[in-house]
């Protein structure tokens, strides 16, 4: 890899782990129109870890009330607002990891061609429009119940099919059960650091296992530009939706999908 790759892969990756419209959709677009090889294991242990740092950087204050509302209240039969929101995420995590854990194999076998990417960028693409265009989206994180989460849980561990997108499935089910939408996205992002944590550290085993060489120069600057366009991408992501909503990026998803449809399946 050579600086520009590390630079377009790393933007790519910061921006669309965080919008609902499927980071694996965008990352192949670069390999198939400018020849790009795979950009290897260590690259993705950067990215991780840099979208990570941006939205752990970017909750922190939740993330320390959370934390302090678990400890001090959330092993308690009346947890505080702050645990029982800690515990949901907790559960809601679970379906995700169990995914990972036992269906990852087969995925990454039977799930990866471009003709299932280009489908399912489309698909969830419209059931992310039907769930925006819900009329009764009044709920917010205080009124989320444990059977919320556990769906916007099973939801999460879909997004291991390539194209789902892992912020557009999770906000999908949000606005179906009736969360707002600023609400249903600050609850995905929380949600997605547990889970982007895990596969950091799952990615980080495999390279160690792999015990290949790397360039520590390339991989800070991957870290640094995953962190810098995620944490502005969540930034301006929620600003954006609270005035427009999900449609522009259900267009965009439909859009991306035509295209790897007429020009990349064969």
């Amino acid at each position: 890899m050579d600086i520009v790759q590390t630079i377009v892969l790393a933007l790519i990756q910061g921006v669309t782990e965080f919008l609902p419209i499927s980071s694996s959709a965008h990352l192949i677009l670069p390999s198939q129109l400018l020849g790009w090889e795979d950009q290897g294991l260590a690259f993705d242990v950067a990215v991780h870890f840099g979208s990570l740092l941006a939205v752990m950087v970017y909750f922190r204050h939740d993330i320390v009330r959370l934390t302090h509302g678990w400890l001090s209240t959330g092993f308690t039969t009346q947890p505080n607002d702050d645990g029982r929101l800690a515990w949901f995420i907790a559960i809601a995590t679970v379906p995700a990891l169990l995914a990972g854990a036992l269906g990852h194999g087969w995925i990454e076998e039977h799930a990866r061609s471009t003709t299932l990417l280009a489908l399912t960028t489309i698909g969830f693409g419209l059931l992310l429009g039907l769930a925006d265009r819900r009329r009764e989206q009044t709920r917010t994180l205080a009124q989320m119940t444990l059977w919320m989460a556990l769906i916007i849980g099973l939801a999460q561990a879909i997004a291991f099919i390539p194209g789902t997108s892992r912020s557009g499935i999770t906000l999908t089910a949000a606005l179906f059960l009736g969360m707002l939408r600023v609400d249903a996205a600050r609850f995905s992002f929380l949600l997605s650091i547990p889970l982007i944590l895990a596969a950091a550290l799952w990615l980080t085993l495999r390279l160690f296992q792999a015990n290949v060489a790397v360039d520590m120069g390339l991989l800070l600057l991957g870290v640094a530009v995953s962190a810098l366009s995620a944490w502005l991408c969540i930034h301006f992501f929620l600003a954006f939706i609270q005035r427009l909503g999900m449609m522009p990026f259900v267009y965009y998803r439909l859009v991306l999908g035509s295209i790897l449809l007429l020009f990349f399946v064969e």
